[in-house]
């Protein structure tokens, strides 16, 4: 049995301790799956009375939805987190040890295909009633049924069993080494299955046609968390209140605003005049002009989030344009070192593949390289020497202090180095998430923040596997010509495996197999830029979640 023992290291604790230095004197340096909760597990701030001031929070918004189980983006990890809890929680001293939620202990069988969890007998939802195990059961098989963004978390997902109500049996249709991380997903939150019922929501396997609740979403949340949302308002604002029946230390900010401003400079104007307390958004250019110290406070720390490029042959009208080697030529190209240095001045890293610098498999993987001469004999062997003009369609955003404008701009300019012309078109987030699926985007760019602590959300989500989000989008209506048979049965393995040492070759053999389709083609890992009033306690950086907020509190 693995039981409450095991140990599970997902990530390089040596990159992690760069992450977060003040770890080295607080836990332990090796996680434990599970055990005894002796107090609620939020982990609140000491200072655990609720102030009246309101946080305010500057960035970006991308909300797809606000539906726990239909949400895909980083503003909804962060709105999702402190709306609702998991099975089990990330521990921000390491940013890799699984902690108690809602559940107080878990453990699996040999083969990694059952998992068992023990409920905390004190959880309640907002609204005062007992999380049970029969709410489990339906959030998560409603997360599989919606077949939405985050489903693919558990599409292995067999059936789950309750034997009483602080029970919770779950079997896999396959091993999956990865099942716990996954369940520490902001996306495997728990629903208070009667409420959400009673506005339409379902968790019948028909409930990607006849669940109904989205629009209620949007406006409520039905979540055990330890704030509850009060409102939102598209290109806006998003509200949050504390939980007057948290069953955990309460948060020590009651009132969180989360305001709309897309531009860094507009972000950094209003942290100065003290008109948010957290800017999430400003960029290493706007930083560098910024003193840290007296009310504002910058921090310049290493992050898991992401920026790609998509190459799609399967975009409808598309002819042979994007075949292996054009692809390959395409990765040759690009400048990944002036790209770092024109969006980020030089604050960030190269990244091999969609598999971010740090996670397990990715050590040996080789960084790119420009190579203009190779890209040039690679367009000539692809068929065309002279190259073509091509639509880059994209959406119109500042992450992680990157301008998506200048990144496709100065991508443009590479590329014409080897005939290819790049039609750009900023689109809106909105529009993006549409066209990428039909009719698909030729050339197109987006973002990845970590769900979870290990690499099975990059393979499931960017990996040339059946039912992969991305195989789905390259491949157009013939996306089985794109699945990769080598992936697929390295990535069982890797399911299959226990030991991290197996798990990290073989997460590194998908790598490579990824750097080779380019499809995908990881552009650059930002450092995050940490920029708060001095005022604010407990800022951070969450490897699943982003920020939690009910970790912050005022001085």
């Amino acid at each position: 049995m693995l039981g409450t023992s095991r140990r599970w290291p997902y990530l390089v604790l040596v990159f992690l301790l760069l992450i977060f230095p003040v770890a080295c004197g607080s836990g332990s340096s090796t996680p434990q799956e599970g055990g005894d909760a002796t107090k609620a597990p939020t982990d609140a701030p000491s200072n655990g009375e609720q102030s009246g001031k309101r946080l305010v929070i500057a960035r970006h918004t991308d909300i797809n939805s606000l539906d726990p189980h239909r949400a895909f983006c980083d503003t909804c990890q962060i709105v999702i987190t402190a709306t609702y809890q998991r099975l089990v929680g990330l521990d921000l001293s390491d940013n890799r040890t699984l902690i108690p939620q809602l559940a107080t202990e878990w453990s699996s069988n040999e083969d990694l295909t059952q998992y068992t969890f023990k409920l905390d007998e004190r959880a309640t939802f907002a609204d005062g009633s007992p999380v049970e195990a029969k709410d489990v059961k339906w959030s998560l098989e409603r997360l599989h049924n919606l077949k939405g963004s985050p489903s693919f978390f558990v599409d292995g997902l067999e059936s789950i069993e309750t034997p009483d109500d602080r029970t919770v049996v779950i079997n896999l249709a396959k091993p999956d080494s990865a099942f716990l991380a996954k369940m520490a997903s902001p996306y495997a939150a728990i629903v208070n299955s009667d409420l959400a019922m009673e506005n339409g929501a379902t968790a019948d396997p028909d409930a990607d046609t006849t669940d109904t609740a989205e629009a209620w979403f949007m406006s409520n949340s039905a979540g055990s968390g330890p704030y509850v949302l009060v409102s939102y308002r598209e290109r806006d604002e998003i509200v949050l209140t504390a939980n007057e029946n948290f069953w955990g230390d309460p948060p020590a900010i009651k009132d969180v605003t989360i305001r709309e401003v897309m531009d860094a400079v507009a972000q950094r104007q209003l942290l100065e005049g003290g008109d948010v307390s957290i800017a999430m958004q400003i960029s290493p250019d706007v930083a560098a002009d910024m003193q840290s110290g007296g009310d504002i406070i910058i921090e310049n720390v290493p992050s898991f989030n992401f920026l790609y490029l998509v190459l799609s042959p399967g975009a409808r009208g598309l002819g042979d344009e994007l075949n292996p080697k054009v692809r390959q030529a395409i990765r040759y190209a690009i400048d990944y070192e002036g790209l770092i240095e024109v969006t980020l001045g030089g604050a960030g890293r190269k990244q091999a593949t969609a598999i971010p610098n740090g996670f397990l498999g990715t050590e040996n993987l080789p960084l790119p390289e420009r190579d203009l001469d190779r890209a040039r004999q690679l367009m000539a062997e692809g068929g065309y020497p002279d190259g073509f003009t091509i639509d880059a369609r994209y959406p119109n955003m500042n992450v992680y202090g990157v301008d998506f404008n200048i990144m496709m701009q100065k991508i443009q300019t590479d590329l014409k180095e080897i005939g290819i012309e790049l039609n750009l078109q900023p689109i809106e987030f909105a529009v993006w998430l549409e066209e990428r699926v039909d009719p698909g985007i030729p050339v197109s760019a987006g973002y990845y923040a970590p769900d979870h602590t290990d690499p099975s959300q990059y393979i499931e989500y960017f990996g040339m596997i059946p039912g992969g989000a991305w195989a789905g989008r390259v491949g157009g209506p013939d996306a089985g010509d794109v699945v990769n048979d080598k992936v697929v049965e390295l990535y069982a393995q890797a399911l299959a495996a226990s030991d991290e040492a197996t798990r990290a070759d073989l997460y590194g053999q998908i790598g490579r197999e990824m750097i080779e389709e380019a499809y995908i083609i990881a552009l650059m890992n930002p450092d995050l830029v940490l920029a708060y009033r001095s005022d604010v306690q407990g800022m951070h950086y969450s490897g699943c979640c982003n920020l939690e907020i009910a970790k912050l509190s005022w001085k």
